[in-house]
């Protein structure tokens, strides 16, 4: 298909469908997330410029602050049609066990549009997220993941195993890899970036050039990969809902899922707490232990000196 065609396909996509029907779902959230900085806003910008061939609107405040925190804080949805919506999830740097559960419960839906996001550090914290979020339940959002990263952020070795988990984890709470999208491609080597995400486990990775305020002229290129990307996310909605799939049985999952991340969290915490515990009381141990040999040294100096010159001369 062209890009007219493309585009028209995406505008009239509606998840009644497939041969199943919309099986309780009433629309289609593509949940970006990723890094801080890495063009998730920028994304949702694109998306909505190329969809409605509208002027170029930044929808979506795109960038970082002079501090390096991120610009989106809060979780916004964008409405791209009838029947799908972009979130914008609040980005993240180098996360703990508890900031990652947080990551998830965005991609679950279980913190609500148009809400603060805040990185928790306890399990407390966290349970009382999730328990807020069973206030008010939403079975009825068809989740796509999709992971934007930046070409010019090669990840090191220590943070690969946490992103192969990261894809992993995505998998078992959506059901579906998440499409990984390469932004800036012009700013880096884009074969050494899609080798290390397929390593990893990623299997749908598209390379971009964002729409920018500052540049935003039509472009048949720019414009058919990101038509491209979305096309791909309706095609896994479509592919999911030839098989049966309740809503509510997979949020179920999710929360099942969540629950025993923060779980095991919480152990990895008590476990970490535990040890530094331990590290530290073999600190104060050793460090005693060489006060006391400092001590029976200076003793033993001490009676050295007492008995040479308190001996009498004749003895």
């Amino acid at each position: 298909m062209d890009n007219q065609q493309l585009r028209a396909h995406i505008l009239s996509f509606s998840l009644d469908g497939g041969p199943r029907g919309n099986q309780g779902y009433t629309r289609v959230l593509l949940q970006l997330f990723g890094y801080n900085g890495h063009g998730k806003s920028s994304f949702i910008n694109s998306c909505k410029y190329v969809i409605h061939e509208e002027e170029f609107i930044e929808h979506a405040e795109a960038g970082e602050r002079q501090d390096h925190g991120a610009v989106t804080t809060i979780r916004k949805a964008y409405k791209l049609t009838e029947n799908i919506t972009l979130v914008d999830n609040r980005g993240y740097s180098k996360e703990n066990n508890f900031q990652r559960a947080e990551i998830y419960a965005q991609l679950g839906n279980f913190i609500p549009i148009g809400e603060e996001v805040e990185w928790k550090k306890n399990y407390s914290e966290v349970m009382d997220k999730l328990e807020d979020a069973d206030l008010d339940p939403n079975y009825s959002d068809f989740i796509v993941p999709i992971l934007v990263h930046s070409v010019e952020h090669i990840l090191p070795e220590e943070e690969k195993e946490e992103m192969k988990e990261l894809i992993e984890n995505c998998y078992k709470m959506t059901g579906i890899v998440p499409i990984v999208v390469i932004t800036k491609r012009e700013r880096g080597i884009v074969k050494n970036m899609k080798e290390m995400f397929r390593s990893l486990g990623a299997k749908e990775i598209i390379a971009i050039e964002n729409f920018t305020r500052q540049d935003h002229s039509p472009a048949q290129g720019k414009t058919e990969d990101i038509l491209k990307i979305l096309t791909k996310a309706l095609e896994c909605v479509t592919s999911s809902l030839n098989e049966e799939r309740g809503p509510r049985a997979q949020r179920v999952q999710r929360r099942k899922f969540l629950l025993n991340y923060i779980y095991q969290a919480d152990l990895e915490q008590e476990k970490h707490k535990w040890r530094q515990e331990e590290e530290k009381k073999e600190e104060e141990r050793k460090e005693e232990e060489r006060r006391r040999e400092e001590s029976r040294w200076w003793w033993k100096l001490l009676t050295f000196w007492k008995r040479k010159y308190n001996t009498p001369a004749n003895a």
